[in-house]
C-alpha cells in the first residue's frame, strides 16, 4: 500500500488534511532530491577522481572527493539561493 492510499477517503479509510498531505508530498520530494543529488554526486565525482578502481581509495582519490563534493554542495546552494531570491 502507498503512502497516498489514505487520501482517497473510501469507508474505513482515514482522510488527510491538506496540510498532511502537502507534508507527505513535501517529505517524499526531498528524499527524490536527497537521491538524485547523491547520484549525481557519485557519478560526477568518481569519474573525476577515480583512475584507478582498486579496493580502497589513496590519500588523492579521497581528498580528491571530498573537495569534490564540497565544491557541488557549494554550487548547488548558490544555484537554490538564485532561483529562490529570482521567484521572489
Amino acid at each position: 500500500m502507498d503512502s497516498f492510499s489514505t487520501v482517497s477517503g473510501g469507508s474505513g479509510s482515514p482522510q488527510l488534511s491538506t496540510d498532511q498531505l502537502i507534508d507527505q508530498v513535501k517529505a517524499q520530494l526531498a528524499q527524490a532530491y536527497a537521491e538524485e543529488f547523491l547520484e549525481v554526486v557519485r557519478e560526477k565525482c568518481f569519474d573525476k577522481c577515480i583512475t584507478k578502481p582498486g579496493s580502497s581509495l589513496s590519500g588523492s582519490e579521497s581528498s580528491c572527493i571530498s573537495r569534490c563534493v564540497d565544491r557541488y554542495v557549494e554550487a548547488t546552494g548558490i544555484v537554490a539561493k538564485a532561483l529562490f531570491n529570482a521567484s521572489q
